[in-house]
């Protein structure tokens, strides 16, 4: 996302100097992605909100109403986008760092998925419906529902529901199962060391700005560092007074000398 800052004179070159220093480049660190070893495609990677709900393996009773959490999906496929080999789905959550369960078809398992839904739709268009259904999740969260039901044995399930005006109508659903251990495992060092390498990015990326604004506006890089050294005294200023005051709590009955120690 570029971003235009006027400079007073000669702005028009100084905007491309900003947009460059705007833009920054984290290809070489999604390329490590573990998901994209075995030549998949990543074609959609969104935190959609998600009902979480538990339930016991083997049990037909509905579990209880579940929390709600965004959950990380991304939709990637093996060849092309209008003619894909095979679809792999896979959800993460930032709350939950074990929580990380994959869902993958070739065309012979959507065949059968297709059948037993009475779904109506080809395996060519199955990863764009499944992108229409998420989007419409995050942009319509009281008519559209992801609910993602997950059992004690590994496996969960994961519903798509519309809700109409007197009753709900469910859209597809989505078998799933846990991953592996040890994809789970590079899974959480990579997001790790991606937010790491992200974060050195951009700090270096803002450094660099402050070394222009300086060169070309030292008054407002001199009115940002103010304002940044304001909201900072006003975050100490807030949580200096939702701090309890030492020596301030006694129990019922001490006397000023005898302070009450809370362990």
């Amino acid at each position: 996302m570029a971003t235009n800052f006027g400079f007073g004179g000669g702005a028009s070159g100084c905007t491309d100097s900003v947009n460059f220093l705007a833009q920054v480049d984290t290809s070489a660190i999604d390329e490590m992605d573990p998901s994209l070893a075995d030549g998949h495609t990543l074609v959609y990677s969104r935190e959609v909100p998600f009902e979480i709900r538990l339930q016991e393996t083997g049990s037909s009773l509905p579990g209880d109403v579940g929390r709600l959490e965004p959950i990380r999906v991304k939709i990637l496929i093996l060849g092309e986008e209008t003619n894909p080999q095979h679809v792999r789905v896979e959800l993460t959550s930032e709350n939950d760092l074990f929580l990380n369960y994959t869902h993958a078809l070739n065309e012979d398992l959507f065949r059968q998925m297709q059948e037993r839904q009475k779904l109506m739709i080809e395996f060519g268009d199955y990863p764009s419906v499944l992108i229409k259904m998420l989007n419409s999740c995050i942009k319509e969260p009281h008519c559209f529902l992801a609910v993602l039901i997950m059992h004690t044995n590994g496996k969960a399930r994961l519903d798509f529901i519309q809700s109409m005006e007197y009753k709900f109508i469910e859209l597809l659903c989505l078998d799933c199962v846990q991953s592996t251990e040890e994809f789970t495992r590079r899974d959480m060092t990579f997001r790790y060391n991606a937010l790491k390498s992200k974060l050195a990015l951009l700090q270096a990326r803002l450094h660099d700005i402050g070394c222009l604004l300086k060169l070309k506006s030292p008054s407002l890089l001199l009115h940002l560092q103010k304002a940044a050294q304001q909201q900072a005294h006003r975050r100490q200023q807030q949580v200096a007074a939702t701090a309890p005051i030492p020596g301030k709590l006694r129990a019922p009955g001490t006397t000023e000398g005898a302070s009450t120690r809370f362990l």
